[in-house]
């Protein structure tokens, strides 16, 4: 039948092995489309492959990725929550400084800001006063979570160090 129609071999043995390559992953594709409509599209690639995995199937995880893109089978994408303090929005205060952030005098002018660092994968928040005369640290206050409470408490133990009767400027941004 090749002769007749003037073609070589190799081109019903290629189809052949093509069909049967095609065909070959047919059960991961429905086994793909099964975890992932069990659970409700929160599954991506990575977990599609752990779940095979788990279930005694090798495949790529590159394989698994092109079969969902095949497949049309996109995961819902968490949204990243907002974690920071937003404050009262709308009362801000007059900016007495005007990025004149020298003093005359000890405890005339005190800057202040909460600062986020990431220590052994947690979050860590620290908030210092810092004295523009000395630019020494006057008090500061360590937390694991950027609450009100952590610059209150700062404030609180910073205003406990003036004498009575002292007044001072608390910039912050």
């Amino acid at each position: 039948m090749l002769q007749v129609i003037k073609q070589p071999r190799s081109v019903f043995y290629y189809q052949a092995k093509a069909s049967k390559h095609h065909e070959s992953y047919a059960d991961e594709r429905a086994l793909i489309t099964s975890i992932f409509h069990q659970h409700k599209g929160r599954y991506g690639y990575r977990r599609i492959h752990l779940e095979l995995r788990n279930q005694g199937i090798m495949i790529n995880h590159k394989t698994v990725q092109r079969f969902m893109g095949q497949l049309n089978l996109k995961s819902i994408v968490r949204p990243k929550r907002y974690c920071s303090y937003k404050g009262d929005i709308g009362k801000t205060t007059p900016n007495i400084l005007n990025r004149n952030f020298t003093a005359t005098r000890p405890d005339e002018k005190w800057v202040t800001d909460v600062t986020e660092f990431k220590v052994k994968k947690q979050k860590v928040y620290l908030s210092p006063v810092v004295d523009l005369f000395t630019q020494e640290v006057v008090v500061y206050n360590v937390t694991n979570n950027a609450r009100l409470l952590l610059v209150i408490d700062m404030l609180t133990s910073a205003l406990s160090k003036l004498k009575v009767g002292e007044k001072t400027i608390i910039h912050s941004n």
